[in-house]
């Protein structure tokens, strides 16, 4: 499929298959994404190169999207976290998605089915300012037929992704 009519459709043209050696390189970025070349390359038995293409490889292929820092938000200011479920009006996904993305706090969204539409995982100061996230910017919009949230009282990191 065309460059072109991949971005109209949204589609992606296919990841190419991952070996033991890829899944490897995955598992150790994810628990270390500042892990040098040099120690990638020893810990999966690969040349230096061999690990510098393997990763720039992944990266071309969407398989890594990012490196990011995993943040304690409760010590970065944070204190509150919530899942807020959302019932929207059908066919809004895209609308909705891209008014959630500008909210202060959202960490994740994901449309997803079941009992409700969209779930996105927010991190506010506190109670107050969560409040105020869901009451005056979530609930008022058009697009938005109900809300349930859900406060987090713990969370427990895991490191390891599953590969």
């Amino acid at each position: 499929m065309p460059d072109e009519q991949m971005a109209l459709t949204g589609s992606r043209a296919p990841a190419r298959p991952l070996d033991d050696i890829d899944r490897a390189i995955l598992r150790m970025l994810q628990t270390d994404g500042r892990a040098s070349i040099r120690s990638v390359a020893e810990r999966v038995h690969v040349s230096r190169a061999n690990a510098y293409a393997r990763i720039n490889r992944l990266i071309d292929d969407g398989v890594i999207r990012g490196f990011s820092a995993r943040v304690d938000q409760e010590r970065a200011g944070q204190s509150a976290s919530a899942y807020i479920t959302l019932k929207i009006v059908q066919n809004s996904w895209r609308a909705v998605r891209d008014k959630l993305l500008e909210l202060p706090g959202a960490a994740h969204i994901a449309l997803v089915s079941g009992d409700f539409d969209v779930l996105l995982l927010v991190h506010t100061k506190d109670n107050r300012a969560l409040r105020e996230l869901v009451l005056t910017r979530i609930q008022a919009m058009d697009e938005v037929l109900s809300t349930r949230t859900l406060l987090i009282f713990e969370e427990t990191d895991l490191d390891e992704g599953g590969l």
